[in-house]
């Protein structure tokens, strides 16, 4: 074999030396990947309501299929360039319509060291609050934030909690019982269902509405599930004519339930979700909630990009759905009138 020169072993052995290194840090470089994705794995926790069978839920809790809200999350994420298994790691919590395992699941939550928290519902969001002053709350399906404390304006929400509220006011209570006297105009008596007492929250909207309309109304409080039948046998004593739902996680949990008891006792209900009105219930005027989940998407990307949740303003839904069962009128022996049908956005027939 043919010896190299000196000088000549000398170059080769650097040339090979850098060719070494430049293959071994070819292969030590990040691949080329398909789309910029940020080198950060984010986590979001999700504290809400539903309860869910172990078999639907994902390791981390969240729903296997979902339903139409977490999808439009999921979706409205997705939109901003965050998807699960990739960039994104989302952590689901549920008090299964039990509001006092609110603060502990929160807590939880918290302790993953999540880099968000979105919470549906104004117990969540309380709890969220009271377990964290420095990560950021999404909160989403609250009514009147301002008046909860949950924020201190709408404009400019300030501390650690911004996101999009449930209504468009305390006032929409009034729009609900106006419906209601439309659709059952003889109706002088309205039992009012709430988990809280319905004055604790609306009072001077509620009532100027019924004074308005001639109503008298008869409040009822409702926060455990086996008390439902005893609260509608009394609403039949006081001779109640209809019944309006105050809108609530709770009223969502069991809204079966309570759909079935307003028809066995021959109730024709405003509601103030449309999942309820779907099975059975007479009347919804409710906003389109899908959307306002994909909304979430936009509030975290803007909070991941280094927005202080305090200086984003609280959306409010501009947008209402007013939805008909007719086939729920007829099984109650009432003529819904044609002004009121030419209004709906939906009739069930």
């Amino acid at each position: 074999m043919k010896r190299l020169p000196i000088a000549d072993f000398k170059l080769w052995s650097r040339a090979g030396a850098v060719s070494t290194i430049l293959a071994l840090s070819l292969f030590a470089a990040p691949l080329p990947s398909d789309g910029q994705q940020p080198a950060k794995v984010y986590r979001i926790g999700y504290l809400s309501t539903a309860t869910l069978a172990p078999s639907d839920k994902t390791a981390q809790g969240c729903p296997i299929k979902g339903n139409p809200f977490w999808q439009a999350l999921v979706e409205g994420l997705r939109e901003r360039g965050y998807v699960q298994g990739q960039n994104l790691v989302i952590e689901c919590r549920y008090t299964e319509g039990r509001e006092e395992r609110a603060l502990g699941l929160a807590t939880e939550l918290v302790s993953l060291n999540v880099d968000l928290l979105v919470a549906f519902s104004s117990p969540n969001v309380r709890a969220a609050k009271q377990a964290t002053i420095t990560i950021p709350i999404v909160m989403v399906g609250v009514v009147d934030p301002v008046g909860r404390a949950l924020v201190a304006s709408l404009a400019r929400p300030g501390g650690n909690v911004t996101g999009l509220a449930g209504d468009a006011g305390k006032e929409i209570v009034g729009k609900y019982l106006q419906l209601l006297k439309e659709a059952v105009p003889h109706a002088s008596r309205v039992a009012v269902l709430g988990y809280l007492t319905p004055e604790t929250v609306f009072g001077p909207d509620l009532q100027a509405a019924a004074r308005a309309l001639d109503v008298t109304l008869q409040d009822y409080e409702l926060r455990e599930p086996e008390k439902l039948d005893g609260v509608f046998a009394a609403m039949t004593k006081a001779r109640a004519e209809a019944l309006l739902v105050i809108p609530h996680p709770f009223m969502a949990t069991h809204a079966r339930r309570i759909v079935d008891l307003a028809a066995q006792n021959r109730l024709p209900a405003m509601y103030p979700f449309r999942e309820m009105v779907e099975p059975g219930g007479l009347l919804t005027y409710d906003v389109d909630g899908p959307a306002i989940f994909r909304r979430i998407g936009l509030y975290a990307d803007k909070i991941f990009k280094g927005t202080k949740p305090g200086d984003l303003p609280v959306e409010q839904p501009t947008k209402f759905y007013l939805t008909i069962n007719l086939k729920t009128a007829k099984a109650l022996g009432i003529t819904i009138p044609q002004s009121l049908l030419v209004r709906a956005d939906e009739v069930i027939q």
